[in-house]
């Protein structure tokens, strides 16, 4: 397990008429990638931006694109976020047929390939990816708003999804996203995750550098 925290900002809460502004500020104050957000309107209750838009972003911070997509069926869509200039891709294990399929097309693209859990869905539904898969992404709450609260019963998934990589896939890196801020941050650290998806907490914040040290290097 790695011992790197690294803060992945979501700016699923930021004003989307100065996107590339703020993504920009993100890089300024120290943020390690930026976390998009892309919904449907289907597999999630609201709808944000596509490959465009990431595209896009790409002129406004060197950081690496953290690109998730919480769309139905996403094997019909991941070429177009690997074109678009995604360095990481990560989909739902509940929303794709071939699940096992997605995650070779997006390493045969040289990008990093993620799998996302909703706080409903055990651990066991993704066992078997875990050998070819660089990140997982425990969603500590439910998709399609920021702003809400961590709901603690999701860092035992954390804590066991962490466990089974330091068995057979150390490298792979354990994300967790929503409801991360400077009380959560810890209890996601010990339970695992080495990448904090923090959307209201730095976007909010009244200095982002701070808050976004901060997680990284959270006070119990």
């Amino acid at each position: 397990m790695t011992n790197i925290i690294k803060i992945s900002p979501s700016i699923l809460t930021a004003d989307f008429g100065r996107l590339g502004e703020a993504v920009a500020e993100l890089e300024k104050c120290g943020a390690d990638m930026i976390h998009l957000d892309v919904l449907d309107g289907q597999f999630a209750p609201t709808m944000t931006f596509g490959p465009p838009m990431v595209k896009a972003l790409k002129n406004y911070t060197s950081l690496p694109l953290d690109v998730h997509i919480m769309v139905n069926t996403p094997e019909r869509i991941a070429g177009a976020f690997i074109e678009a200039g995604a360095d990481a891709l990560t989909f739902h294990a509940e929303a794709a047929i071939h699940a096992h399929r997605v995650v070779q097309q997006i390493r045969a693209a040289g990008i990093k390939a993620g799998v996302a859990l909703n706080p409903g869905t055990p651990p066991e539904a993704i066992a078997y990816l875990l050998p070819d898969i660089d990140i997982v992404l425990v969603m500590t709450v439910n998709p399609g708003y920021g702003g809400q609260k961590l709901i603690p019963q999701t860092l035992t998934k954390v804590s066991v999804v962490r466990s089974w990589l330091d068995e057979i896939n150390p490298g792979a890196e354990v994300s967790v996203d929503g409801g991360i801020n400077e009380r959560t941050a810890p209890l996601a650290i010990e339970a695992g995750a080495s990448i904090l998806v923090a959307g209201s907490s730095v976007l909010d914040a009244s200095d982002k550098a701070v808050m976004i040290e901060q997680l990284r290097q959270p006070q119990r």
